[in-house]
């Protein structure tokens, strides 16, 4: 009798064709989620997201109840609540907080920035940055309030107590011309900003004529030739050492800060 064929028995003991079972097993992993069950995730995803809605806009558990105000020195909180306008019992997500920014920088010119947030569940939070007076200019017996940048803001009726006096005596120069009452009155304000603390708390008046002719007027009667606002920290430190080695001088010049004078009546 015949014995097995070379092919028979090179194929005896092995599997039948197709994939091993771990492949199969990987391939199961892999298929993709039955229709019924996509249909069930969409719906849990639409109810979620109705839901979230629903919780923004039409719950009464996030809706704007109070305002908070901070940073304020010479404004009070009421007066920033009333200017802010916030509308209240109204979805907090829904409130306009770049209508709020408008609002306040249009009716408190005082204000310089002012931070309007969210604060969960119930705040509509403003923080306020207010104006600095550090000159004043007097319009038809009224004092206006000036910043560092030169920004009038604010109007009194009697003269702050601390803040120099700026008086624009503009000249006929090319310089005059040229710059403008506006960038001389913010180069007046930056001189200001410059002055050692002693110097300044001491400044009754800054008047102006051109860009580089700006002249301080201290108490006791002494003046300081300051010139433009440029090299502010050399001429700051050259008036401290001439007030010091000539204490009864009355006039300090240091509109060139290598080359100062000094002088008295």
């Amino acid at each position: 009798m015949a014995g097995p064929s070379t092919a028979e028995r090179g194929t005896r003991g092995t599997s039948p064709s197709g994939p091993p079972p771990r492949l199969l097993t990987a391939r199961r992993a892999l298929r993709l989620p039955g229709r019924r069950t996509l249909v069930m995730i969409a719906v849990a995803v639409t109810l979620l997201g109705a839901g979230a809605v629903w919780l923004l806009y039409g719950s009464s558990w996030l809706r704007s109840e109070r305002v908070t105000v901070a940073g304020t020195a010479v404004l009070t909180p009421e007066e920033v609540r009333d200017a802010a306008a916030v509308p209240l019992d109204t979805p907090l997500v829904a409130v306009d907080i770049g209508a709020i920014e408008h609002r306040l920088h249009e009716r408190l010119p005082r204000i310089a920035k002012v931070d309007v947030s969210r604060s969960w569940p119930h705040t509509i939070s403003l923080d306020v940055t207010e104006r600095k007076p550090e000159a004043i200019v007097e319009e038809g017996g009224k004092f206006r309030e000036v910043d560092a940048d030169g920004v009038r803001f604010a109007t009194d009726t009697k003269r702050p107590k601390g803040v120099p006096l700026l008086e624009m005596e503009q000249d006929r120069s090319p310089s005059s011309r040229h710059f403008g009452a506006t960038r001389l009155r913010r180069e007046a304000v930056r001189v200001v900003t410059q002055l050692p603390a002693k110097v300044r708390a001491d400044t009754r008046s800054v008047r102006v004529r051109s860009y580089d002719s700006i002249t301080l007027e201290l108490t006791g009667g002494r003046t300081i030739a300051w010139g433009s606002g440029e090299r502010g920290e050399a001429k700051a430190k050259t008036l401290i050492a001439l007030m010091k080695a000539q204490p009864r001088a009355d006039h300090f010049d240091v509109s060139a800060p290598s080359a100062p004078a000094v002088s008295r009546s």
